[in-house]
């Protein structure tokens, strides 16, 4: 009888124990039935046009939510705050989400310079900056950045495989550089520094930048033609980079011409710059571009284009920045799935440093992957050439060193 007692206490306590591991575990933002992150965006200002991916995260978690329930039986919401591209609003709107309306985490903010506005603030609050719409190398950094993870390709690689192309396809070439005065900008110098290596100052002859506030980049373009450059790369943003291509169209000079991946819009750039004008352009991409007839008929792309018109009509399902929501979207559902009822700040910032998916946007053999050491998360980058109308596959994917 007395062991019968002793194993049925046992029993007892085991199940205490159980139930109370099995207790959920919230941080503000979280409960048993939602989880609330905060973004912003410009919606208003010289980058407007990137404030689009916010509607498209509205549209990604009201799919979710209607079709699957949510997240673990946990409903999706996100707010929005307009910063219009200014880091002094980012850091009033951020403070805003973070303590009024109390967000779990702040996803997927755009912009290098508005997310290094608020990073020492985030960082005190232990909130974490989740997959930020950032490509700069900075954040590689874990001891400096040690609660924020990035979502995009990063801009130094990008740069550093312009370079290496440069030297096989035209391995006499006079480079010019058109890039942006902050870290964005200063990614595409720094990665062409890396990929020409001993041959950067033999390779770029010119450099010109430019600030987002400028109203155009015509004297940039003029002086660029005007040191005999034949390839010039754009580490420009989607205003300015469509103003460079249509300003070399306008002046009937057709240098090769290198595009950051973060302007290949063909609504927002390529065809605003001019069809013509944009003809030949080269840049990367890790996305399958849904107007690639290559994907034309790739189940993953089929999907895409059916949430498009059921979650957000009317929208062109062409617009990168939409893709791009969409695919880190899906990395955001990975890393809430895996955090289960552990919705603390840490847990998600712990789960977001440990991500190994391929998003089914990405072309064939690209992932997204991270770890605490390093949170770059894409190495493989595919050369693609605009033909006037739609994007298309340039030779082989490259794997950056």
């Amino acid at each position: 009888m007395k062991r019968f007692q002793m194993l049925a206490a046992a029993a007892a306590l085991a199940t205490i124990t159980s139930g109370a591991a099995a207790e959920p575990k919230y941080d503000p933002g979280a409960s048993d039935s939602e989880i609330k992150l905060g973004t912003t965006v410009p919606l208003s200002g010289p980058a407007s046009s990137y404030g689009i991916a916010c509607a498209a995260h509205e549209a990604y978690f009201r799919m979710i939510n209607e079709t699957r329930g949510g997240v673990n039986g946990r409903k999706l919401k996100i707010e929005c705050a307009d910063d219009a591209f200014s880091p002094p609003k980012t850091v009033e709107q951020t403070r805003r989400l973070v303590e009024g309306d109390e967000v779990l985490a702040m996803y997927n903010s755009l912009g290098t310079a508005a997310n290094s506005a608020v990073r020492r603030y985030l960082e005190s609050k232990k909130t974490p900056q989740l997959l930020i719409n950032s490509g700069a190398s900075k954040w590689d950094d874990t001891s400096e950045n040690p609660w924020v993870t990035s979502s995009l390709p990063h801009y130094v690689t990008e740069a550093a495989i312009f370079a290496k192309h440069v030297m096989q396809a035209q391995p006499d070439a006079k480079v010019g550089l058109l890039y942006q005065n902050d870290d964005y900008g200063r990614d595409y110098l720094n990665g062409l520094k890396a990929g020409f290596g001993d041959a950067f100052d033999r390779y770029v002859v010119a450099t010109q930048t430019y600030d987002l506030t400028d109203p155009t980049v015509e004297s940039q373009i003029a002086n660029l033609r005007a040191a005999d450059v034949d390839v010039v790369v754009l580490g420009a943003l989607a205003k300015h980079a469509a103003q460079a291509i249509k300003r070399m169209g306008e002046m009937g000079w057709k240098p090769t011409t290198y595009l950051s991946w973060s302007s290949t819009g063909i609504d927002t750039v390529m065809l605003p710059a001019g069809a013509e004008n944009s003809r030949g352009v080269i840049s990367t991409a890790v996305i399958k571009h849904p107007d690639d007839p290559t994907w034309a008929d790739d189940p993953a792309v089929k999907a895409y284009k059916d949430f498009v018109a059921t979650y957000m009509p009317g929208q062109n399902a062409s617009n990168i920045s939409v893709v791009f929501a969409y695919a880190t979207d899906e990395v955001l559902v990975d890393v809430l799935t895996r955090a289960g009822d552990d919705l603390t700040r840490e847990n998600i910032r712990n789960k977001a440093q440990s991500i190994d998916v391929q998003p089914t946007m990405f072309i064939d053999g690209v992932r997204f992957a991270t770890s605490p050491e390093n949170t770059d998360p894409i190495h493989t980058f595919q050369l693609i050439e605009f033909d006037g109308s739609k994007w298309v596959l340039k030779g082989d994917p490259i794997t950056a060193d």
